[in-house]
C-alpha cells in the first residue's frame, strides 16, 4: 500500500458539527466500503447516525459530549476523521474510568474535562481513526497528533479512544498511547445454514436448554415479527419509546437518546435497523433495536411494558442469531455487559481501548495497573470459554 510522503503538509481542523462537512467527504472516511451501494461495515461512524445524535441532542449542549470532531486534510481532500468529544463524565462509555477518576481528583488533580474518542453509548467494536483508503498509517499519525495536542493545548487531562480495532490498538501503541484489554460477549457464525445446524453444534444438554427456553418465550400469547427498512413505521417507535424509557430509567438513571433521535433514524437510518417486536392482543409489549453492519448485526437495545419468561433471550439473543444466518452475517455484538450471553452461545472476545494521560506519574500509574487487568482480563476469556455451550470438540476448535 502506498502511502504520501510524510513531509506533506496535513491540517487538522476541529469541528462542532457534523453539519459542517458533507456526508460523503466524512463517508469516505468512514465507509469507503459502502461506495459500492452496500452497508456500511460500521453503521455507528456514519456522518448520518452521528448526525443523528447531534440533531435530536443526545449530543452537545447539556449532555456532557460535546462534539470536536477531527478532520484531517491534505492537499485540501479529507484523508482522516475521528468523532471525538469533549467528556464532563463517564456516562455512556462502557469502558469505564470512573476508578480513574476519582483516584487523579483524590490526589488533587482535575480528571474532567477530558476528550473522548468514540460512538457515544455504543459499546460496538469498530474503527475510530477514520481514514481514507491509501491513508491508513498517516491518517491515523495525523489524528493522534491532532487529538494529544488539542488536549495538552487545553490543558485536559486525558484522550481516550474506546473500542477501538485490535489492529487500531497496536498502532496506537507503538504512537505512545497506552493500550486496554477488555471483554464482551459475541456470537460467531461458524457458517449456520439455520438455527439448527447451530444448535447442533452445542452440546446436548445445552441444546436443550435454548429449545425450551425459546418454546416457552414463544408461548407468551403473541406474536414476533422483525421489521426492516420501510417496514418500520413511525408507531413502532412510538412503542418502542415505552420500552427503552424503562430499560433506560432501570440502567443508567436517565435515557441516553432522546425521542427526538427515533424520529431522525425513522427518516435516515432506518435501512440501517432491525427491530424485534413482540405484540400480543393487538399491543406491542417487547421490542429489541439492532444495528445491520456489512459484516455485523449489533444489539443495542431492549425493553418491555409486560414481563413474559424467557422473552428478553429471545428477542435480543436468539432471533438476532436467526437474522444473522439468514443475512449472511459473521458475527452478532450483544453490547457490554451479560455472562448469561455465554449459555446461548455467546463467547468471550477481547475488546480494545487506547489512553493517553497527560500526568506523567498518573500515566505510569495507569500503565502499570492496565498490564495486571489485561492478565486478568485474558485469563478469564480463557476459562470462559472452557465454560462455553458447545460440544466438547467444538471449543476446542475455539481455544
Amino acid at each position: 500500500m502506498t502511502q504520501p510522503e510524510p513531509a506533506q503538509t496535513i491540517a487538522i481542523n476541529i469541528l462542532t458539527s457534523l453539519r459542517q462537512i458533507d456526508a460523503s467527504e466524512w463517508d469516505s472516511c468512514a465507509c469507503p466500503e459502502s461506495a459500492d451501494g452496500g452497508p456500511a461495515k460500521d453503521p455507528f461512524t456514519t456522518h448520518r447516525f452521528l448526525l443523528a445524535l447531534e440533531e435530536s441532542g443526545s449530543v452537545g449542549p447539556g449532555t456532557g459530549w460535546d462534539p470536536r470532531y477531527l478532520v484531517a486534510e491534505m492537499d485540501g481532500k479529507t484523508i482522516a476523521t475521528a468523532p471525538l468529544y469533549a467528556k464532563g463524565h463517564s456516562q455512556g462509555e462502557y469502558i469505564f474510568d470512573h476508578n480513574w477518576a476519582q483516584a487523579y481528583e483524590r490526589a488533587g488533580g482535575q480528571y474532567y474535562p477530558k476528550l473522548q474518542i468514540a460512538v457515544p453509548f455504543t459499546p460496538a467494536t469498530g474503527r475510530r481513526f477514520l481514514t481514507r483508503p491509501g491513508y491508513e498509517v498517516i491518517g491515523m499519525s495525523a489524528l493522534v497528533q491532532g487529538a494529544v495536542q488539542f488536549a495538552a493545548e487545553n490543558e485536559l487531562s486525558s484522550l481516550h479512544a474506546t473500542f477501538c480495532t485490535e489492529a487500531e490498538a497496536l498502532a496506537g501503541d507503538s504512537m505512545g498511547l497506552m493500550a486496554r484489554v477488555t471483554q464482551q460477549f459475541h456470537w460467531v457464525n461458524e457458517g449456520y445454514a439455520t438455527f439448527a445446524d447451530f444448535l447442533a453444534s452445542l452440546s446436548s444438554r445445552k441444546r436443550k436448554t435454548i429449545r425450551k427456553e425459546r418454546e416457552r418465550a414463544q408461548a407468551f400469547g403473541g406474536q414476533i415479527e422483525i421489521l426492516t427498512g420501510d417496514q418500520i413505521q413511525p408507531e413502532h417507535w412510538d412503542a418502542f419509546w415505552i420500552f427503552y424509557q424503562d430499560t433506560g430509567a432501570r440502567k443508567w438513571g436517565t435515557p441516553y437518546l432522546t425521542r427526538q433521535f427515533f424520529d431522525i433514524a425513522q427518516e435516515t437510518l432506518r435501512d440501517d435497523m432491525a427491530l424485534v417486536m413482540a405484540s400480543r392482543d393487538g399491543q406491542y409489549v417487547a421490542g429489541a433495536l439492532n444495528f445491520i453492519g456489512r459484516e455485523s448485526l449489533y444489539g443495542r437495545y431492549w425493553g418491555c411494558s409486560e414481563d413474559h419468561p424467557c422473552l428478553h433471550f429471545e428477542l435480543c439473543y436468539y432471533q438476532a442469531i436467526d437474522l444473522a444466518i439468514s443475512l449472511g452475517l459473521a458475527r452478532v455484538e450483544a453490547g457490554a455487559q451479560g455472562e448469561h450471553k455465554l449459555a446461548r452461545g455467546y463467547l468471550p472476545v477481547p475488546t480494545h481501548s487506547l489512553h493517553w494521560i497527560a500526568d506523567k506519574g498518573f500515566a505510569r500509574a495507569i500503565q502499570n495497573y492496565l498490564k495486571a487487568e489485561a492478565a486478568a482480563v485474558n485469563e478469564d476469556i480463557e476459562i470462559l470459554t472452557s465454560y462455553g455451550p458447545f460440544r466438547k470438540e467444538n471449543r476446542e476448535e475455539r481455544q
